[in-house]
């Protein structure tokens, strides 16, 4: 209707705000649905690239290996992790140690024999064909071999640890409140020969003997003083017709202030190895080495030969040297990251390192190069050079 030539209607408020259109609030949806998505996108290739990286760090282990080897198809058994954790490789087969019980099993996992203990913190440790059990700051000892036991004998005092010769002697070391430490030595019958207290050098760290058991050495570290001063005692062990005398032998020290954290023999010679240094008894002396080794992790002994895994520091690759009896490296290289354990017999060495098993001869040649599927607690040499292999699914051999 019109009035005046004027159309009727409600007066225009030019000032009122405008009202948003449906498109508008489409280009919203659409923003945050774009946002989502490179969110996921960003996220699923940095997963990506991480995977790669993973993936190809792993080839690359496995990269220039002999064979790679699926330890669940080997012979043995398979057994929990917890279980794993209580076996070690010797004999024919393994020796499983409990707080309760110590066993012998082939690699059926069947037991052969076995002995109720009660040991609070059990530790194992096998010399060759001989087997030492001890319960660490506890007061008992057991030994045997794979045709049964040999006897178990109480201490006085807390013992600390245990070391047997290749013909069966025992020295074991132990804490006493009356002196830094003491060092009791006993026979293949278990008959103690003697006991030697320190007063004067200091806590007894660890002990070596000579390949037919007519010397014991041992490492002790005097604190007492300003500086740490550290010695080496020597005791020869002569059998009489009334049974064995022990006797000092010789006494060694350096005005270096370092610990001696594991002794060894090769043939007669006296080798003495700190944390990243190797000295020598020569012209009855102690005499440091010229060797490099910024951080030793494993010493042994091959035949006439030292195997020895070091590393140039924290984080850095793993080396392993070997060094003859005339005091020559014969080998030196890297072998990996982390190192898991070693393992020797008269003839060979091996070493697991990065989920890989190298087995080399006394002259450090490589004789295998093993890649393994599983990660390996410990292993060792057993009856025909077989390495026998416990992992985290159970016990394996690899001929």
């Amino acid at each position: 209707m019109e009035n005046n030539g004027k159309i009727k209607g409600k007066p225009v408020n030019k000032n009122a705000p405008k009202k948003k259109n449906d498109g508008s609030l489409s280009q919203k949806t659409i923003r945050k649905g774009l946002t989502i998505a490179v969110s996921i996108f960003a996220f699923l290739l940095i997963v990506s690239i991480v995977l790669i990286f993973v993936v190809s760090k792993k080839i690359e282990s496995l990269t220039g290996a002999d064979a790679q080897i699926k330890l669940s198809a080997q012979g043995g058994f398979n057994c929990e992790y917890s279980e794993a954790q209580k076996l070690y490789p010797y004999g024919d087969g393994v020796i499983k140690v409990t707080s309760e019980r110590i066993a012998y099993l082939n690699l059926s996992g069947n037991e052969i024999f076995s002995q109720t203990v009660s040991y609070k913190n059990p530790q194992c440790v096998t010399f060759g064909d001989h087997v030492a059990v001890f319960d660490r700051d506890g007061y008992n000892f057991t030994v045997l071999d794979k045709n049964g036991f040999w006897y178990s004998k109480p201490t006085k005092n807390p013992v600390k640890s245990v070391q047997m010769s290749e013909s069966g002697f025992i020295a074991v070391i132990s804490g006493n409140s009356e002196s830094f430490g003491e060092v009791t030595l006993f026979d293949r019958q278990g008959n103690q020969l003697a006991e030697w207290a320190s007063y004067n050098s200091g806590f007894p760290v660890c002990c070596a003997f000579n390949a037919d058991s007519s010397l014991i050495a041992v490492s002790t570290i005097n604190t007492s003083g300003a500086v740490i001063v550290p010695y080496i005692r020597v005791f020869s062990i002569e059998k009489t017709d009334k049974g064995y005398d022990v006797d000092d032998n010789a006494v060694y020290t350096t005005d270096d202030s370092v610990i001696f954290a594991s002794l060894c023999y090769i043939g007669n010679k006296l080798c003495c190895f700190t944390s990243n240094s190797l000295y020598e008894v020569k012209d009855n002396s102690l005499t440091q080495i010229n060797f490099d080794f910024s951080a030793i992790s494993y010493v042994k002994k091959v035949n006439n030969n030292l195997f020895i895994t070091y590393s140039d520091g924290i984080s850095q690759l793993s080396k392993l040297a070997v060094i003859n009896s005339n005091d020559n490296v014969i080998y030196n290289s890297n072998i990996g990251t982390n190192i898991i354990c070693v393992a020797q017999t008269t003839g060979y060495y091996a070493i697991s390192v990065d989920r890989r098993v190298f087995i080399y001869n006394t002259s450090g040649v490589i004789v295998n190069d093993l890649a393994v599927d599983e990660d390996i607690i410990r292993m060792n040499f057993i009856s025909g050079n077989k390495l026998c292999v416990v992992s985290t699914s159970g016990v394996h051999t690899v001929t």
